[in-house]
This record gives structure tokens, C-alpha cells and sequence, in this order.
């Protein structure tokens, strides 16, 4: 457990009185991520003064809520470069709630203080029940079924939010904003969808109530967090003389975009780094095609070819120059973005990628890819289709996650496949051969590929030729041979 008394004297500890805190904000997920990202600004702003305070809910790991419950909702954050590590404490927590052992009705009373404006998630992209070509609610997911019939004890996000929205409605407490901060394309557009649809078939009347009254800004988010391992916290306990299960490490950088649509106010995160802009769907287009899209092309052919970790990826030049290749030549031609030197962009990617100190899993990244497909790789590749331009490493990033999710490595060892269609996937396969009715076969996969992509012979027979070369081949010579006829 954390001991405040006992860290070193170099660890920044919370220079304010956080008994002037007021929980104005829930953030569901209360995941790495979120530790290192919008708790951490939220944390700056509360040193120049701010009363912003977050309760923290995750709904299924009780285990971190009930940690930071015992070091007094206090948690450690470090920034960690090649040379150098600073480490601070983050007190902006003022209520943490599980919604398991707390129960979803604890959950939904504190999203109905009526000091709450605004309620965020990182609940990463599966969370939404969502369909990922559509952005639409999936009203086939068991979660949905279940609110459907149970709107008072809900148990998806979707359903959670709009339970909070009604009573708010029914008590007559103000409104307030829905912020995603999840990495999807127009992830406010998604939020909206999937929580206004539900209501539609809940009870049309909120459903106009919502449409009226509240608002769902869209974000980009941006920061390397990888996944604490036993050997990190190890280190970081001889470093701080008390262990600190709740803490987490991330790289220097920090970037985030917000849509300026609150209708209750909102903390001045402008103040602490981030960027508050009208439309975000550029900056969101341009990081989930150049660092989600790059980042995902090397954890799937990464982990093939056997390296742990990103860090690792970009050591191998063919893999280095395939990486700023996709940004620069495949991703870049696809964006909206104005104003924004994308060559120095994709120069700054590379350069996190290489931060040894952050160790960064393939493994970790390759998790739910079905998911996280279309937005990194399949709208970038549906424009290039479009107008017959250049866009093999995307073919060939698809092929990879292809290859990942057959399931066993290029060792002949099994890949635990984490993925909210897992259990799809692995019928899938095993239903299939190996090679071009493998190819087919995932493709037919309308909840993630829709319904254009197999009817496309030439993509059918490129996508085929790749996975063929990295099953007989291996990722790094078939990664090394793309390289050489570029």
C-alpha cells in the first residue's frame, strides 16, 4: 500500500487542499489510461485552484477500486524517458465505486449528485456495444438484451448512462455532458448513437429528452501507457520504499483534444495542456490512422516475427521503414487534417516508438481487434480502393491480423486471442482453410469488415497473396520483401 510518508522527497506530491474538492465529474473505466491522462490534467488544474473532482467507477475489476480505497484514493503516475523518470502522486479522486461489490444502483445515485457535469469513459472500444462498421448500438449483444429488459439494473454503459439520465430527468437536476475518450473515430458520435438508440427503445420520450438536452463531445486522446508488469512494479516499489498497486507509468508526450459542447461547464483543461477546438474529427483521423493504424500493423506482424515489444519493432529497420511508409504514404493521403506538418508527425511517432524505457507489449496492442480494425486500417483502405491508389501495408497489416488470429504463432505455439469476438473468430478459423478460404472466410465477417470488402476480387486476391507469404514466409520476410518492391 502506498505510504505518503515514507516516498522520496523528489516525488511531487498534491501541493492543494483536497478537501476543497467537489465531485463534479464520473469517469467510468478506471483503467491505466485514464490514470495517466485525463486524471493527471485534471490533477494540474486542481494546483491552480480548480474544485473539479472525479469519482471513479469501474464496473467489472474490483480489485483497483477497492486499492485505491485503502491509500486514501492516492496513486502514483510516472513519465518515464530513455534518461530519465519523474514520478508524481495524483489526489483529484474524491469517490471511487465498484459496480459490482458497490452495486449499479451506487453507480447510477452518484452519476445523479447534483453537482455531476460531466460523466467521461475509457472503457476502451468494446464497451459501447456498438457495431464497428455501423457505429450503430448492437442490439443483439447480451448486455443490451439485458437492459432491455431491465432498464433500472443495467449492466452495459449504454444502459448505465441512460439510467443516470433518467433519474437526473425525473428529479429534475440539470444535464449533463456524455464525454468518450476512447480511441474512435467521432467517439461523441458513437456515444450518442448507441445511448440515444437504446432509449428508443427503452422509452422514446427520454430519447427526445437526451436529443434536447444532452450533449456528447468527441476527444482525442493521446499518450503511450503500457501495461504495468510485475517486474515494473517491482521497480517502482524499491524506488519509492511502499508498494503501489494502483500505479501506472506512461511516456513524456501528452495530447488531448476536446469538442468545446458542455452544458454544465467543464474544468479549464486548456490550462493544463490540452486543446479545446470546435471539430475534432481531424486530429482523431490523424492519430487513429498514423500512430493506432501504425501501432496496430506492428503488434500483429511484431508478435509474429517474435518482439516482445514496440520498442523492439522499430529497432528492425524493415520494420521502422514499413511503419513511417504506412503513416506517411498510406495514412497521411487520407486525412482532412490542415496545418499539421505530417512528415514531422510521423518523425515524432517513430521517435516514442524507440523509447526503451517504456515498455510497450505487442501483445498488449494486438488485444480486441476486431474492434479497432476499421478505424485504424479498413477507412483508410476503402479510400484507397476507391481511387486505385497505393495501399499494400495496409493490405498487409490486415493479412497480419489475419494471420494473429489463426491462433498460433510462427513457432507453432498457441496465441491466447483476447477479443470480444473471440468465440467467432475461432469458428471461424477452424471452419476454414488455410490460405485464400481463410481470407474469404474472416472477410465474411460483416460486424467488422460490412459487406463491400468480400465482393472485391482484387482486394480478396492481394489480402490472399499476403497472408500466404506470412504463413511460408514469416513476418519478417514478408514485412522486408513489401519494403524492397515499394
Amino acid at each position: 500500500m502506498l505510504q505518503i510518508d515514507r516516498l522520496p522527497a523528489e516525488v511531487k506530491r498534491p501541493a492543494y487542499d483536497r478537501s476543497q474538492l467537489k465531485t463534479r465529474m464520473v469517469h467510468i473505466g478506471f483503467g491505466a489510461f485514464h490514470r495517466a491522462h485525463q486524471a493527471l490534467c485534471s490533477d494540474k488544474l486542481a494546483e491552480q485552484g480548480s474544485d473539479w473532482g472525479y469519482c471513479e467507477v469501474n464496473l467489472n475489476s474490483g480489485a483497483l477500486i477497492e486499492a485505491l480505497r485503502e491509500q486514501q484514493l492516492l496513486y502514483t503516475l510516472t513519465e518515464m524517458a530513455d534518461d530519465s523518470l519523474h514520478t508524481r502522486v495524483i489526489g483529484v479522486i474524491t469517490q471511487a465505486l465498484h459496480g459490482k461489490s458497490d452495486g449499479i444502483e451506487a453507480v447510477i445515485n452518484a452519476m445523479s449528485q447534483p453537482e455531476v457535469a460531466i460523466i467521461s469513459m475509457t472503457v476502451t472500444e468494446k464497451g459501447y456495444c456498438h457495431q464497428p462498421a455501423s457505429g450503430n448500438l448492437n442490439p443483439d449483444h447480451p448486455d443490451i438484451v439485458h437492459d432491455l429488459q431491465n432498464p433500472h439494473s443495467p449492466r452495459s454503459l449504454p444502459g448505465l448512462i441512460l439510467a443516470a439520465i433518467r433519474r437526473r430527468r425525473d428529479q429534475g437536476l440539470p444535464a449533463f455532458s456524455v464525454m468518450s475518450c476512447d480511441n474512435m473515430p467521432e467517439n461523441g458520435h458513437v456515444t450518442r448513437n448507441v445511448v440515444v438508440q437504446l432509449a428508443q427503445h427503452q422509452d422514446p420520450a427520454l430519447a427526445d429528452y437526451i436529443q434536447q438536452h444532452i450533449t456528447f463531445p468527441s476527444t482525442m486522446v493521446d499518450r503511450i501507457v503500457p501495461a504495468m508488469t510485475d517486474a515494473a512494479f517491482a521497480a517502482l516499489s524499491e524506488r519509492l520504499g511502499s508498494d503501489d498497486p494502483v500505479a501506472v507509468e506512461a511516456e513524456p508526450f501528452f495530447q488531448w483534444v476536446i469538442e468545446d459542447n458542455f452544458v454544465n461547464g467543464r474544468p479549464a483543461w486548456e490550462k493544463a495542456g490540452a486543446e479545446l477546438v470546435s471539430d475534432v474529427l481531424p486530429y482523431e483521423e490523424m492519430k487513429l490512422r498514423m500512430l493506432n493504424g501504425s501501432h496496430s500493423f506492428l503488434a500483429y506482424l511484431g508478435f509474429l516475427a517474435g518482439y516482445e515489444y514496440i520498442s523492439d519493432c522499430v529497432a528492425d529497420p524493415h520494420f521502422r521503414a514499413a511503419a513511417r511508409s504506412l503513416m506517411i504514404d498510406e495514412q497521411a493521403p487520407t486525412l482532412r487534417t490542415q496545418g499539421v506538418d505530417l512528415n514531422a508527425y510521423a518523425d515524432s511517432l517513430i521517435a516514442r516508438y524507440e523509447n526503451r524505457a517504456i515498455k510497450h507489449r505487442t501483445y498488449q496492442i494486438a488485444t480486441d481487434g476486431s474492434q479497432k480494425l476499421q478505424q485504424r486500417m479498413l477507412d483508410s483502405l476503402r479510400w484507397h480502393l476507391q481511387r486505385g491508389s497505393r495501399c499494400d501495408l495496409l493490405l498487409l497489416g490486415v493479412a497480419g491480423w489475419m494471420r494473429y488470429v489463426g491462433g498460433v504463432d510462427e513457432q507453432g505455439q498457441p496465441i491466447e486471442i483476447r477479443d470480444p469476438l473471440k468465440a467467432t473468430l475461432a469458428e471461424t478459423v477452424a471452419g476454414s482453410e488455410e490460405g485464400e478460404a481463410r481470407v474469404r472466410a474472416l472477410l465474411g465477417l460483416r460486424d467488422i469488415f460490412g459487406e463491400d470488402l468480400a465482393q472485391n476480387a482484387d482486394l480478396v486476391a492481394r489480402l490472399t497473396t499476403y497472408y500466404q507469404q506470412l504463413t511460408t514466409q514469416g513476418a519478417r520476410a514478408t514485412v522486408q520483401q513489401c519494403m524492397s518492391q515499394a
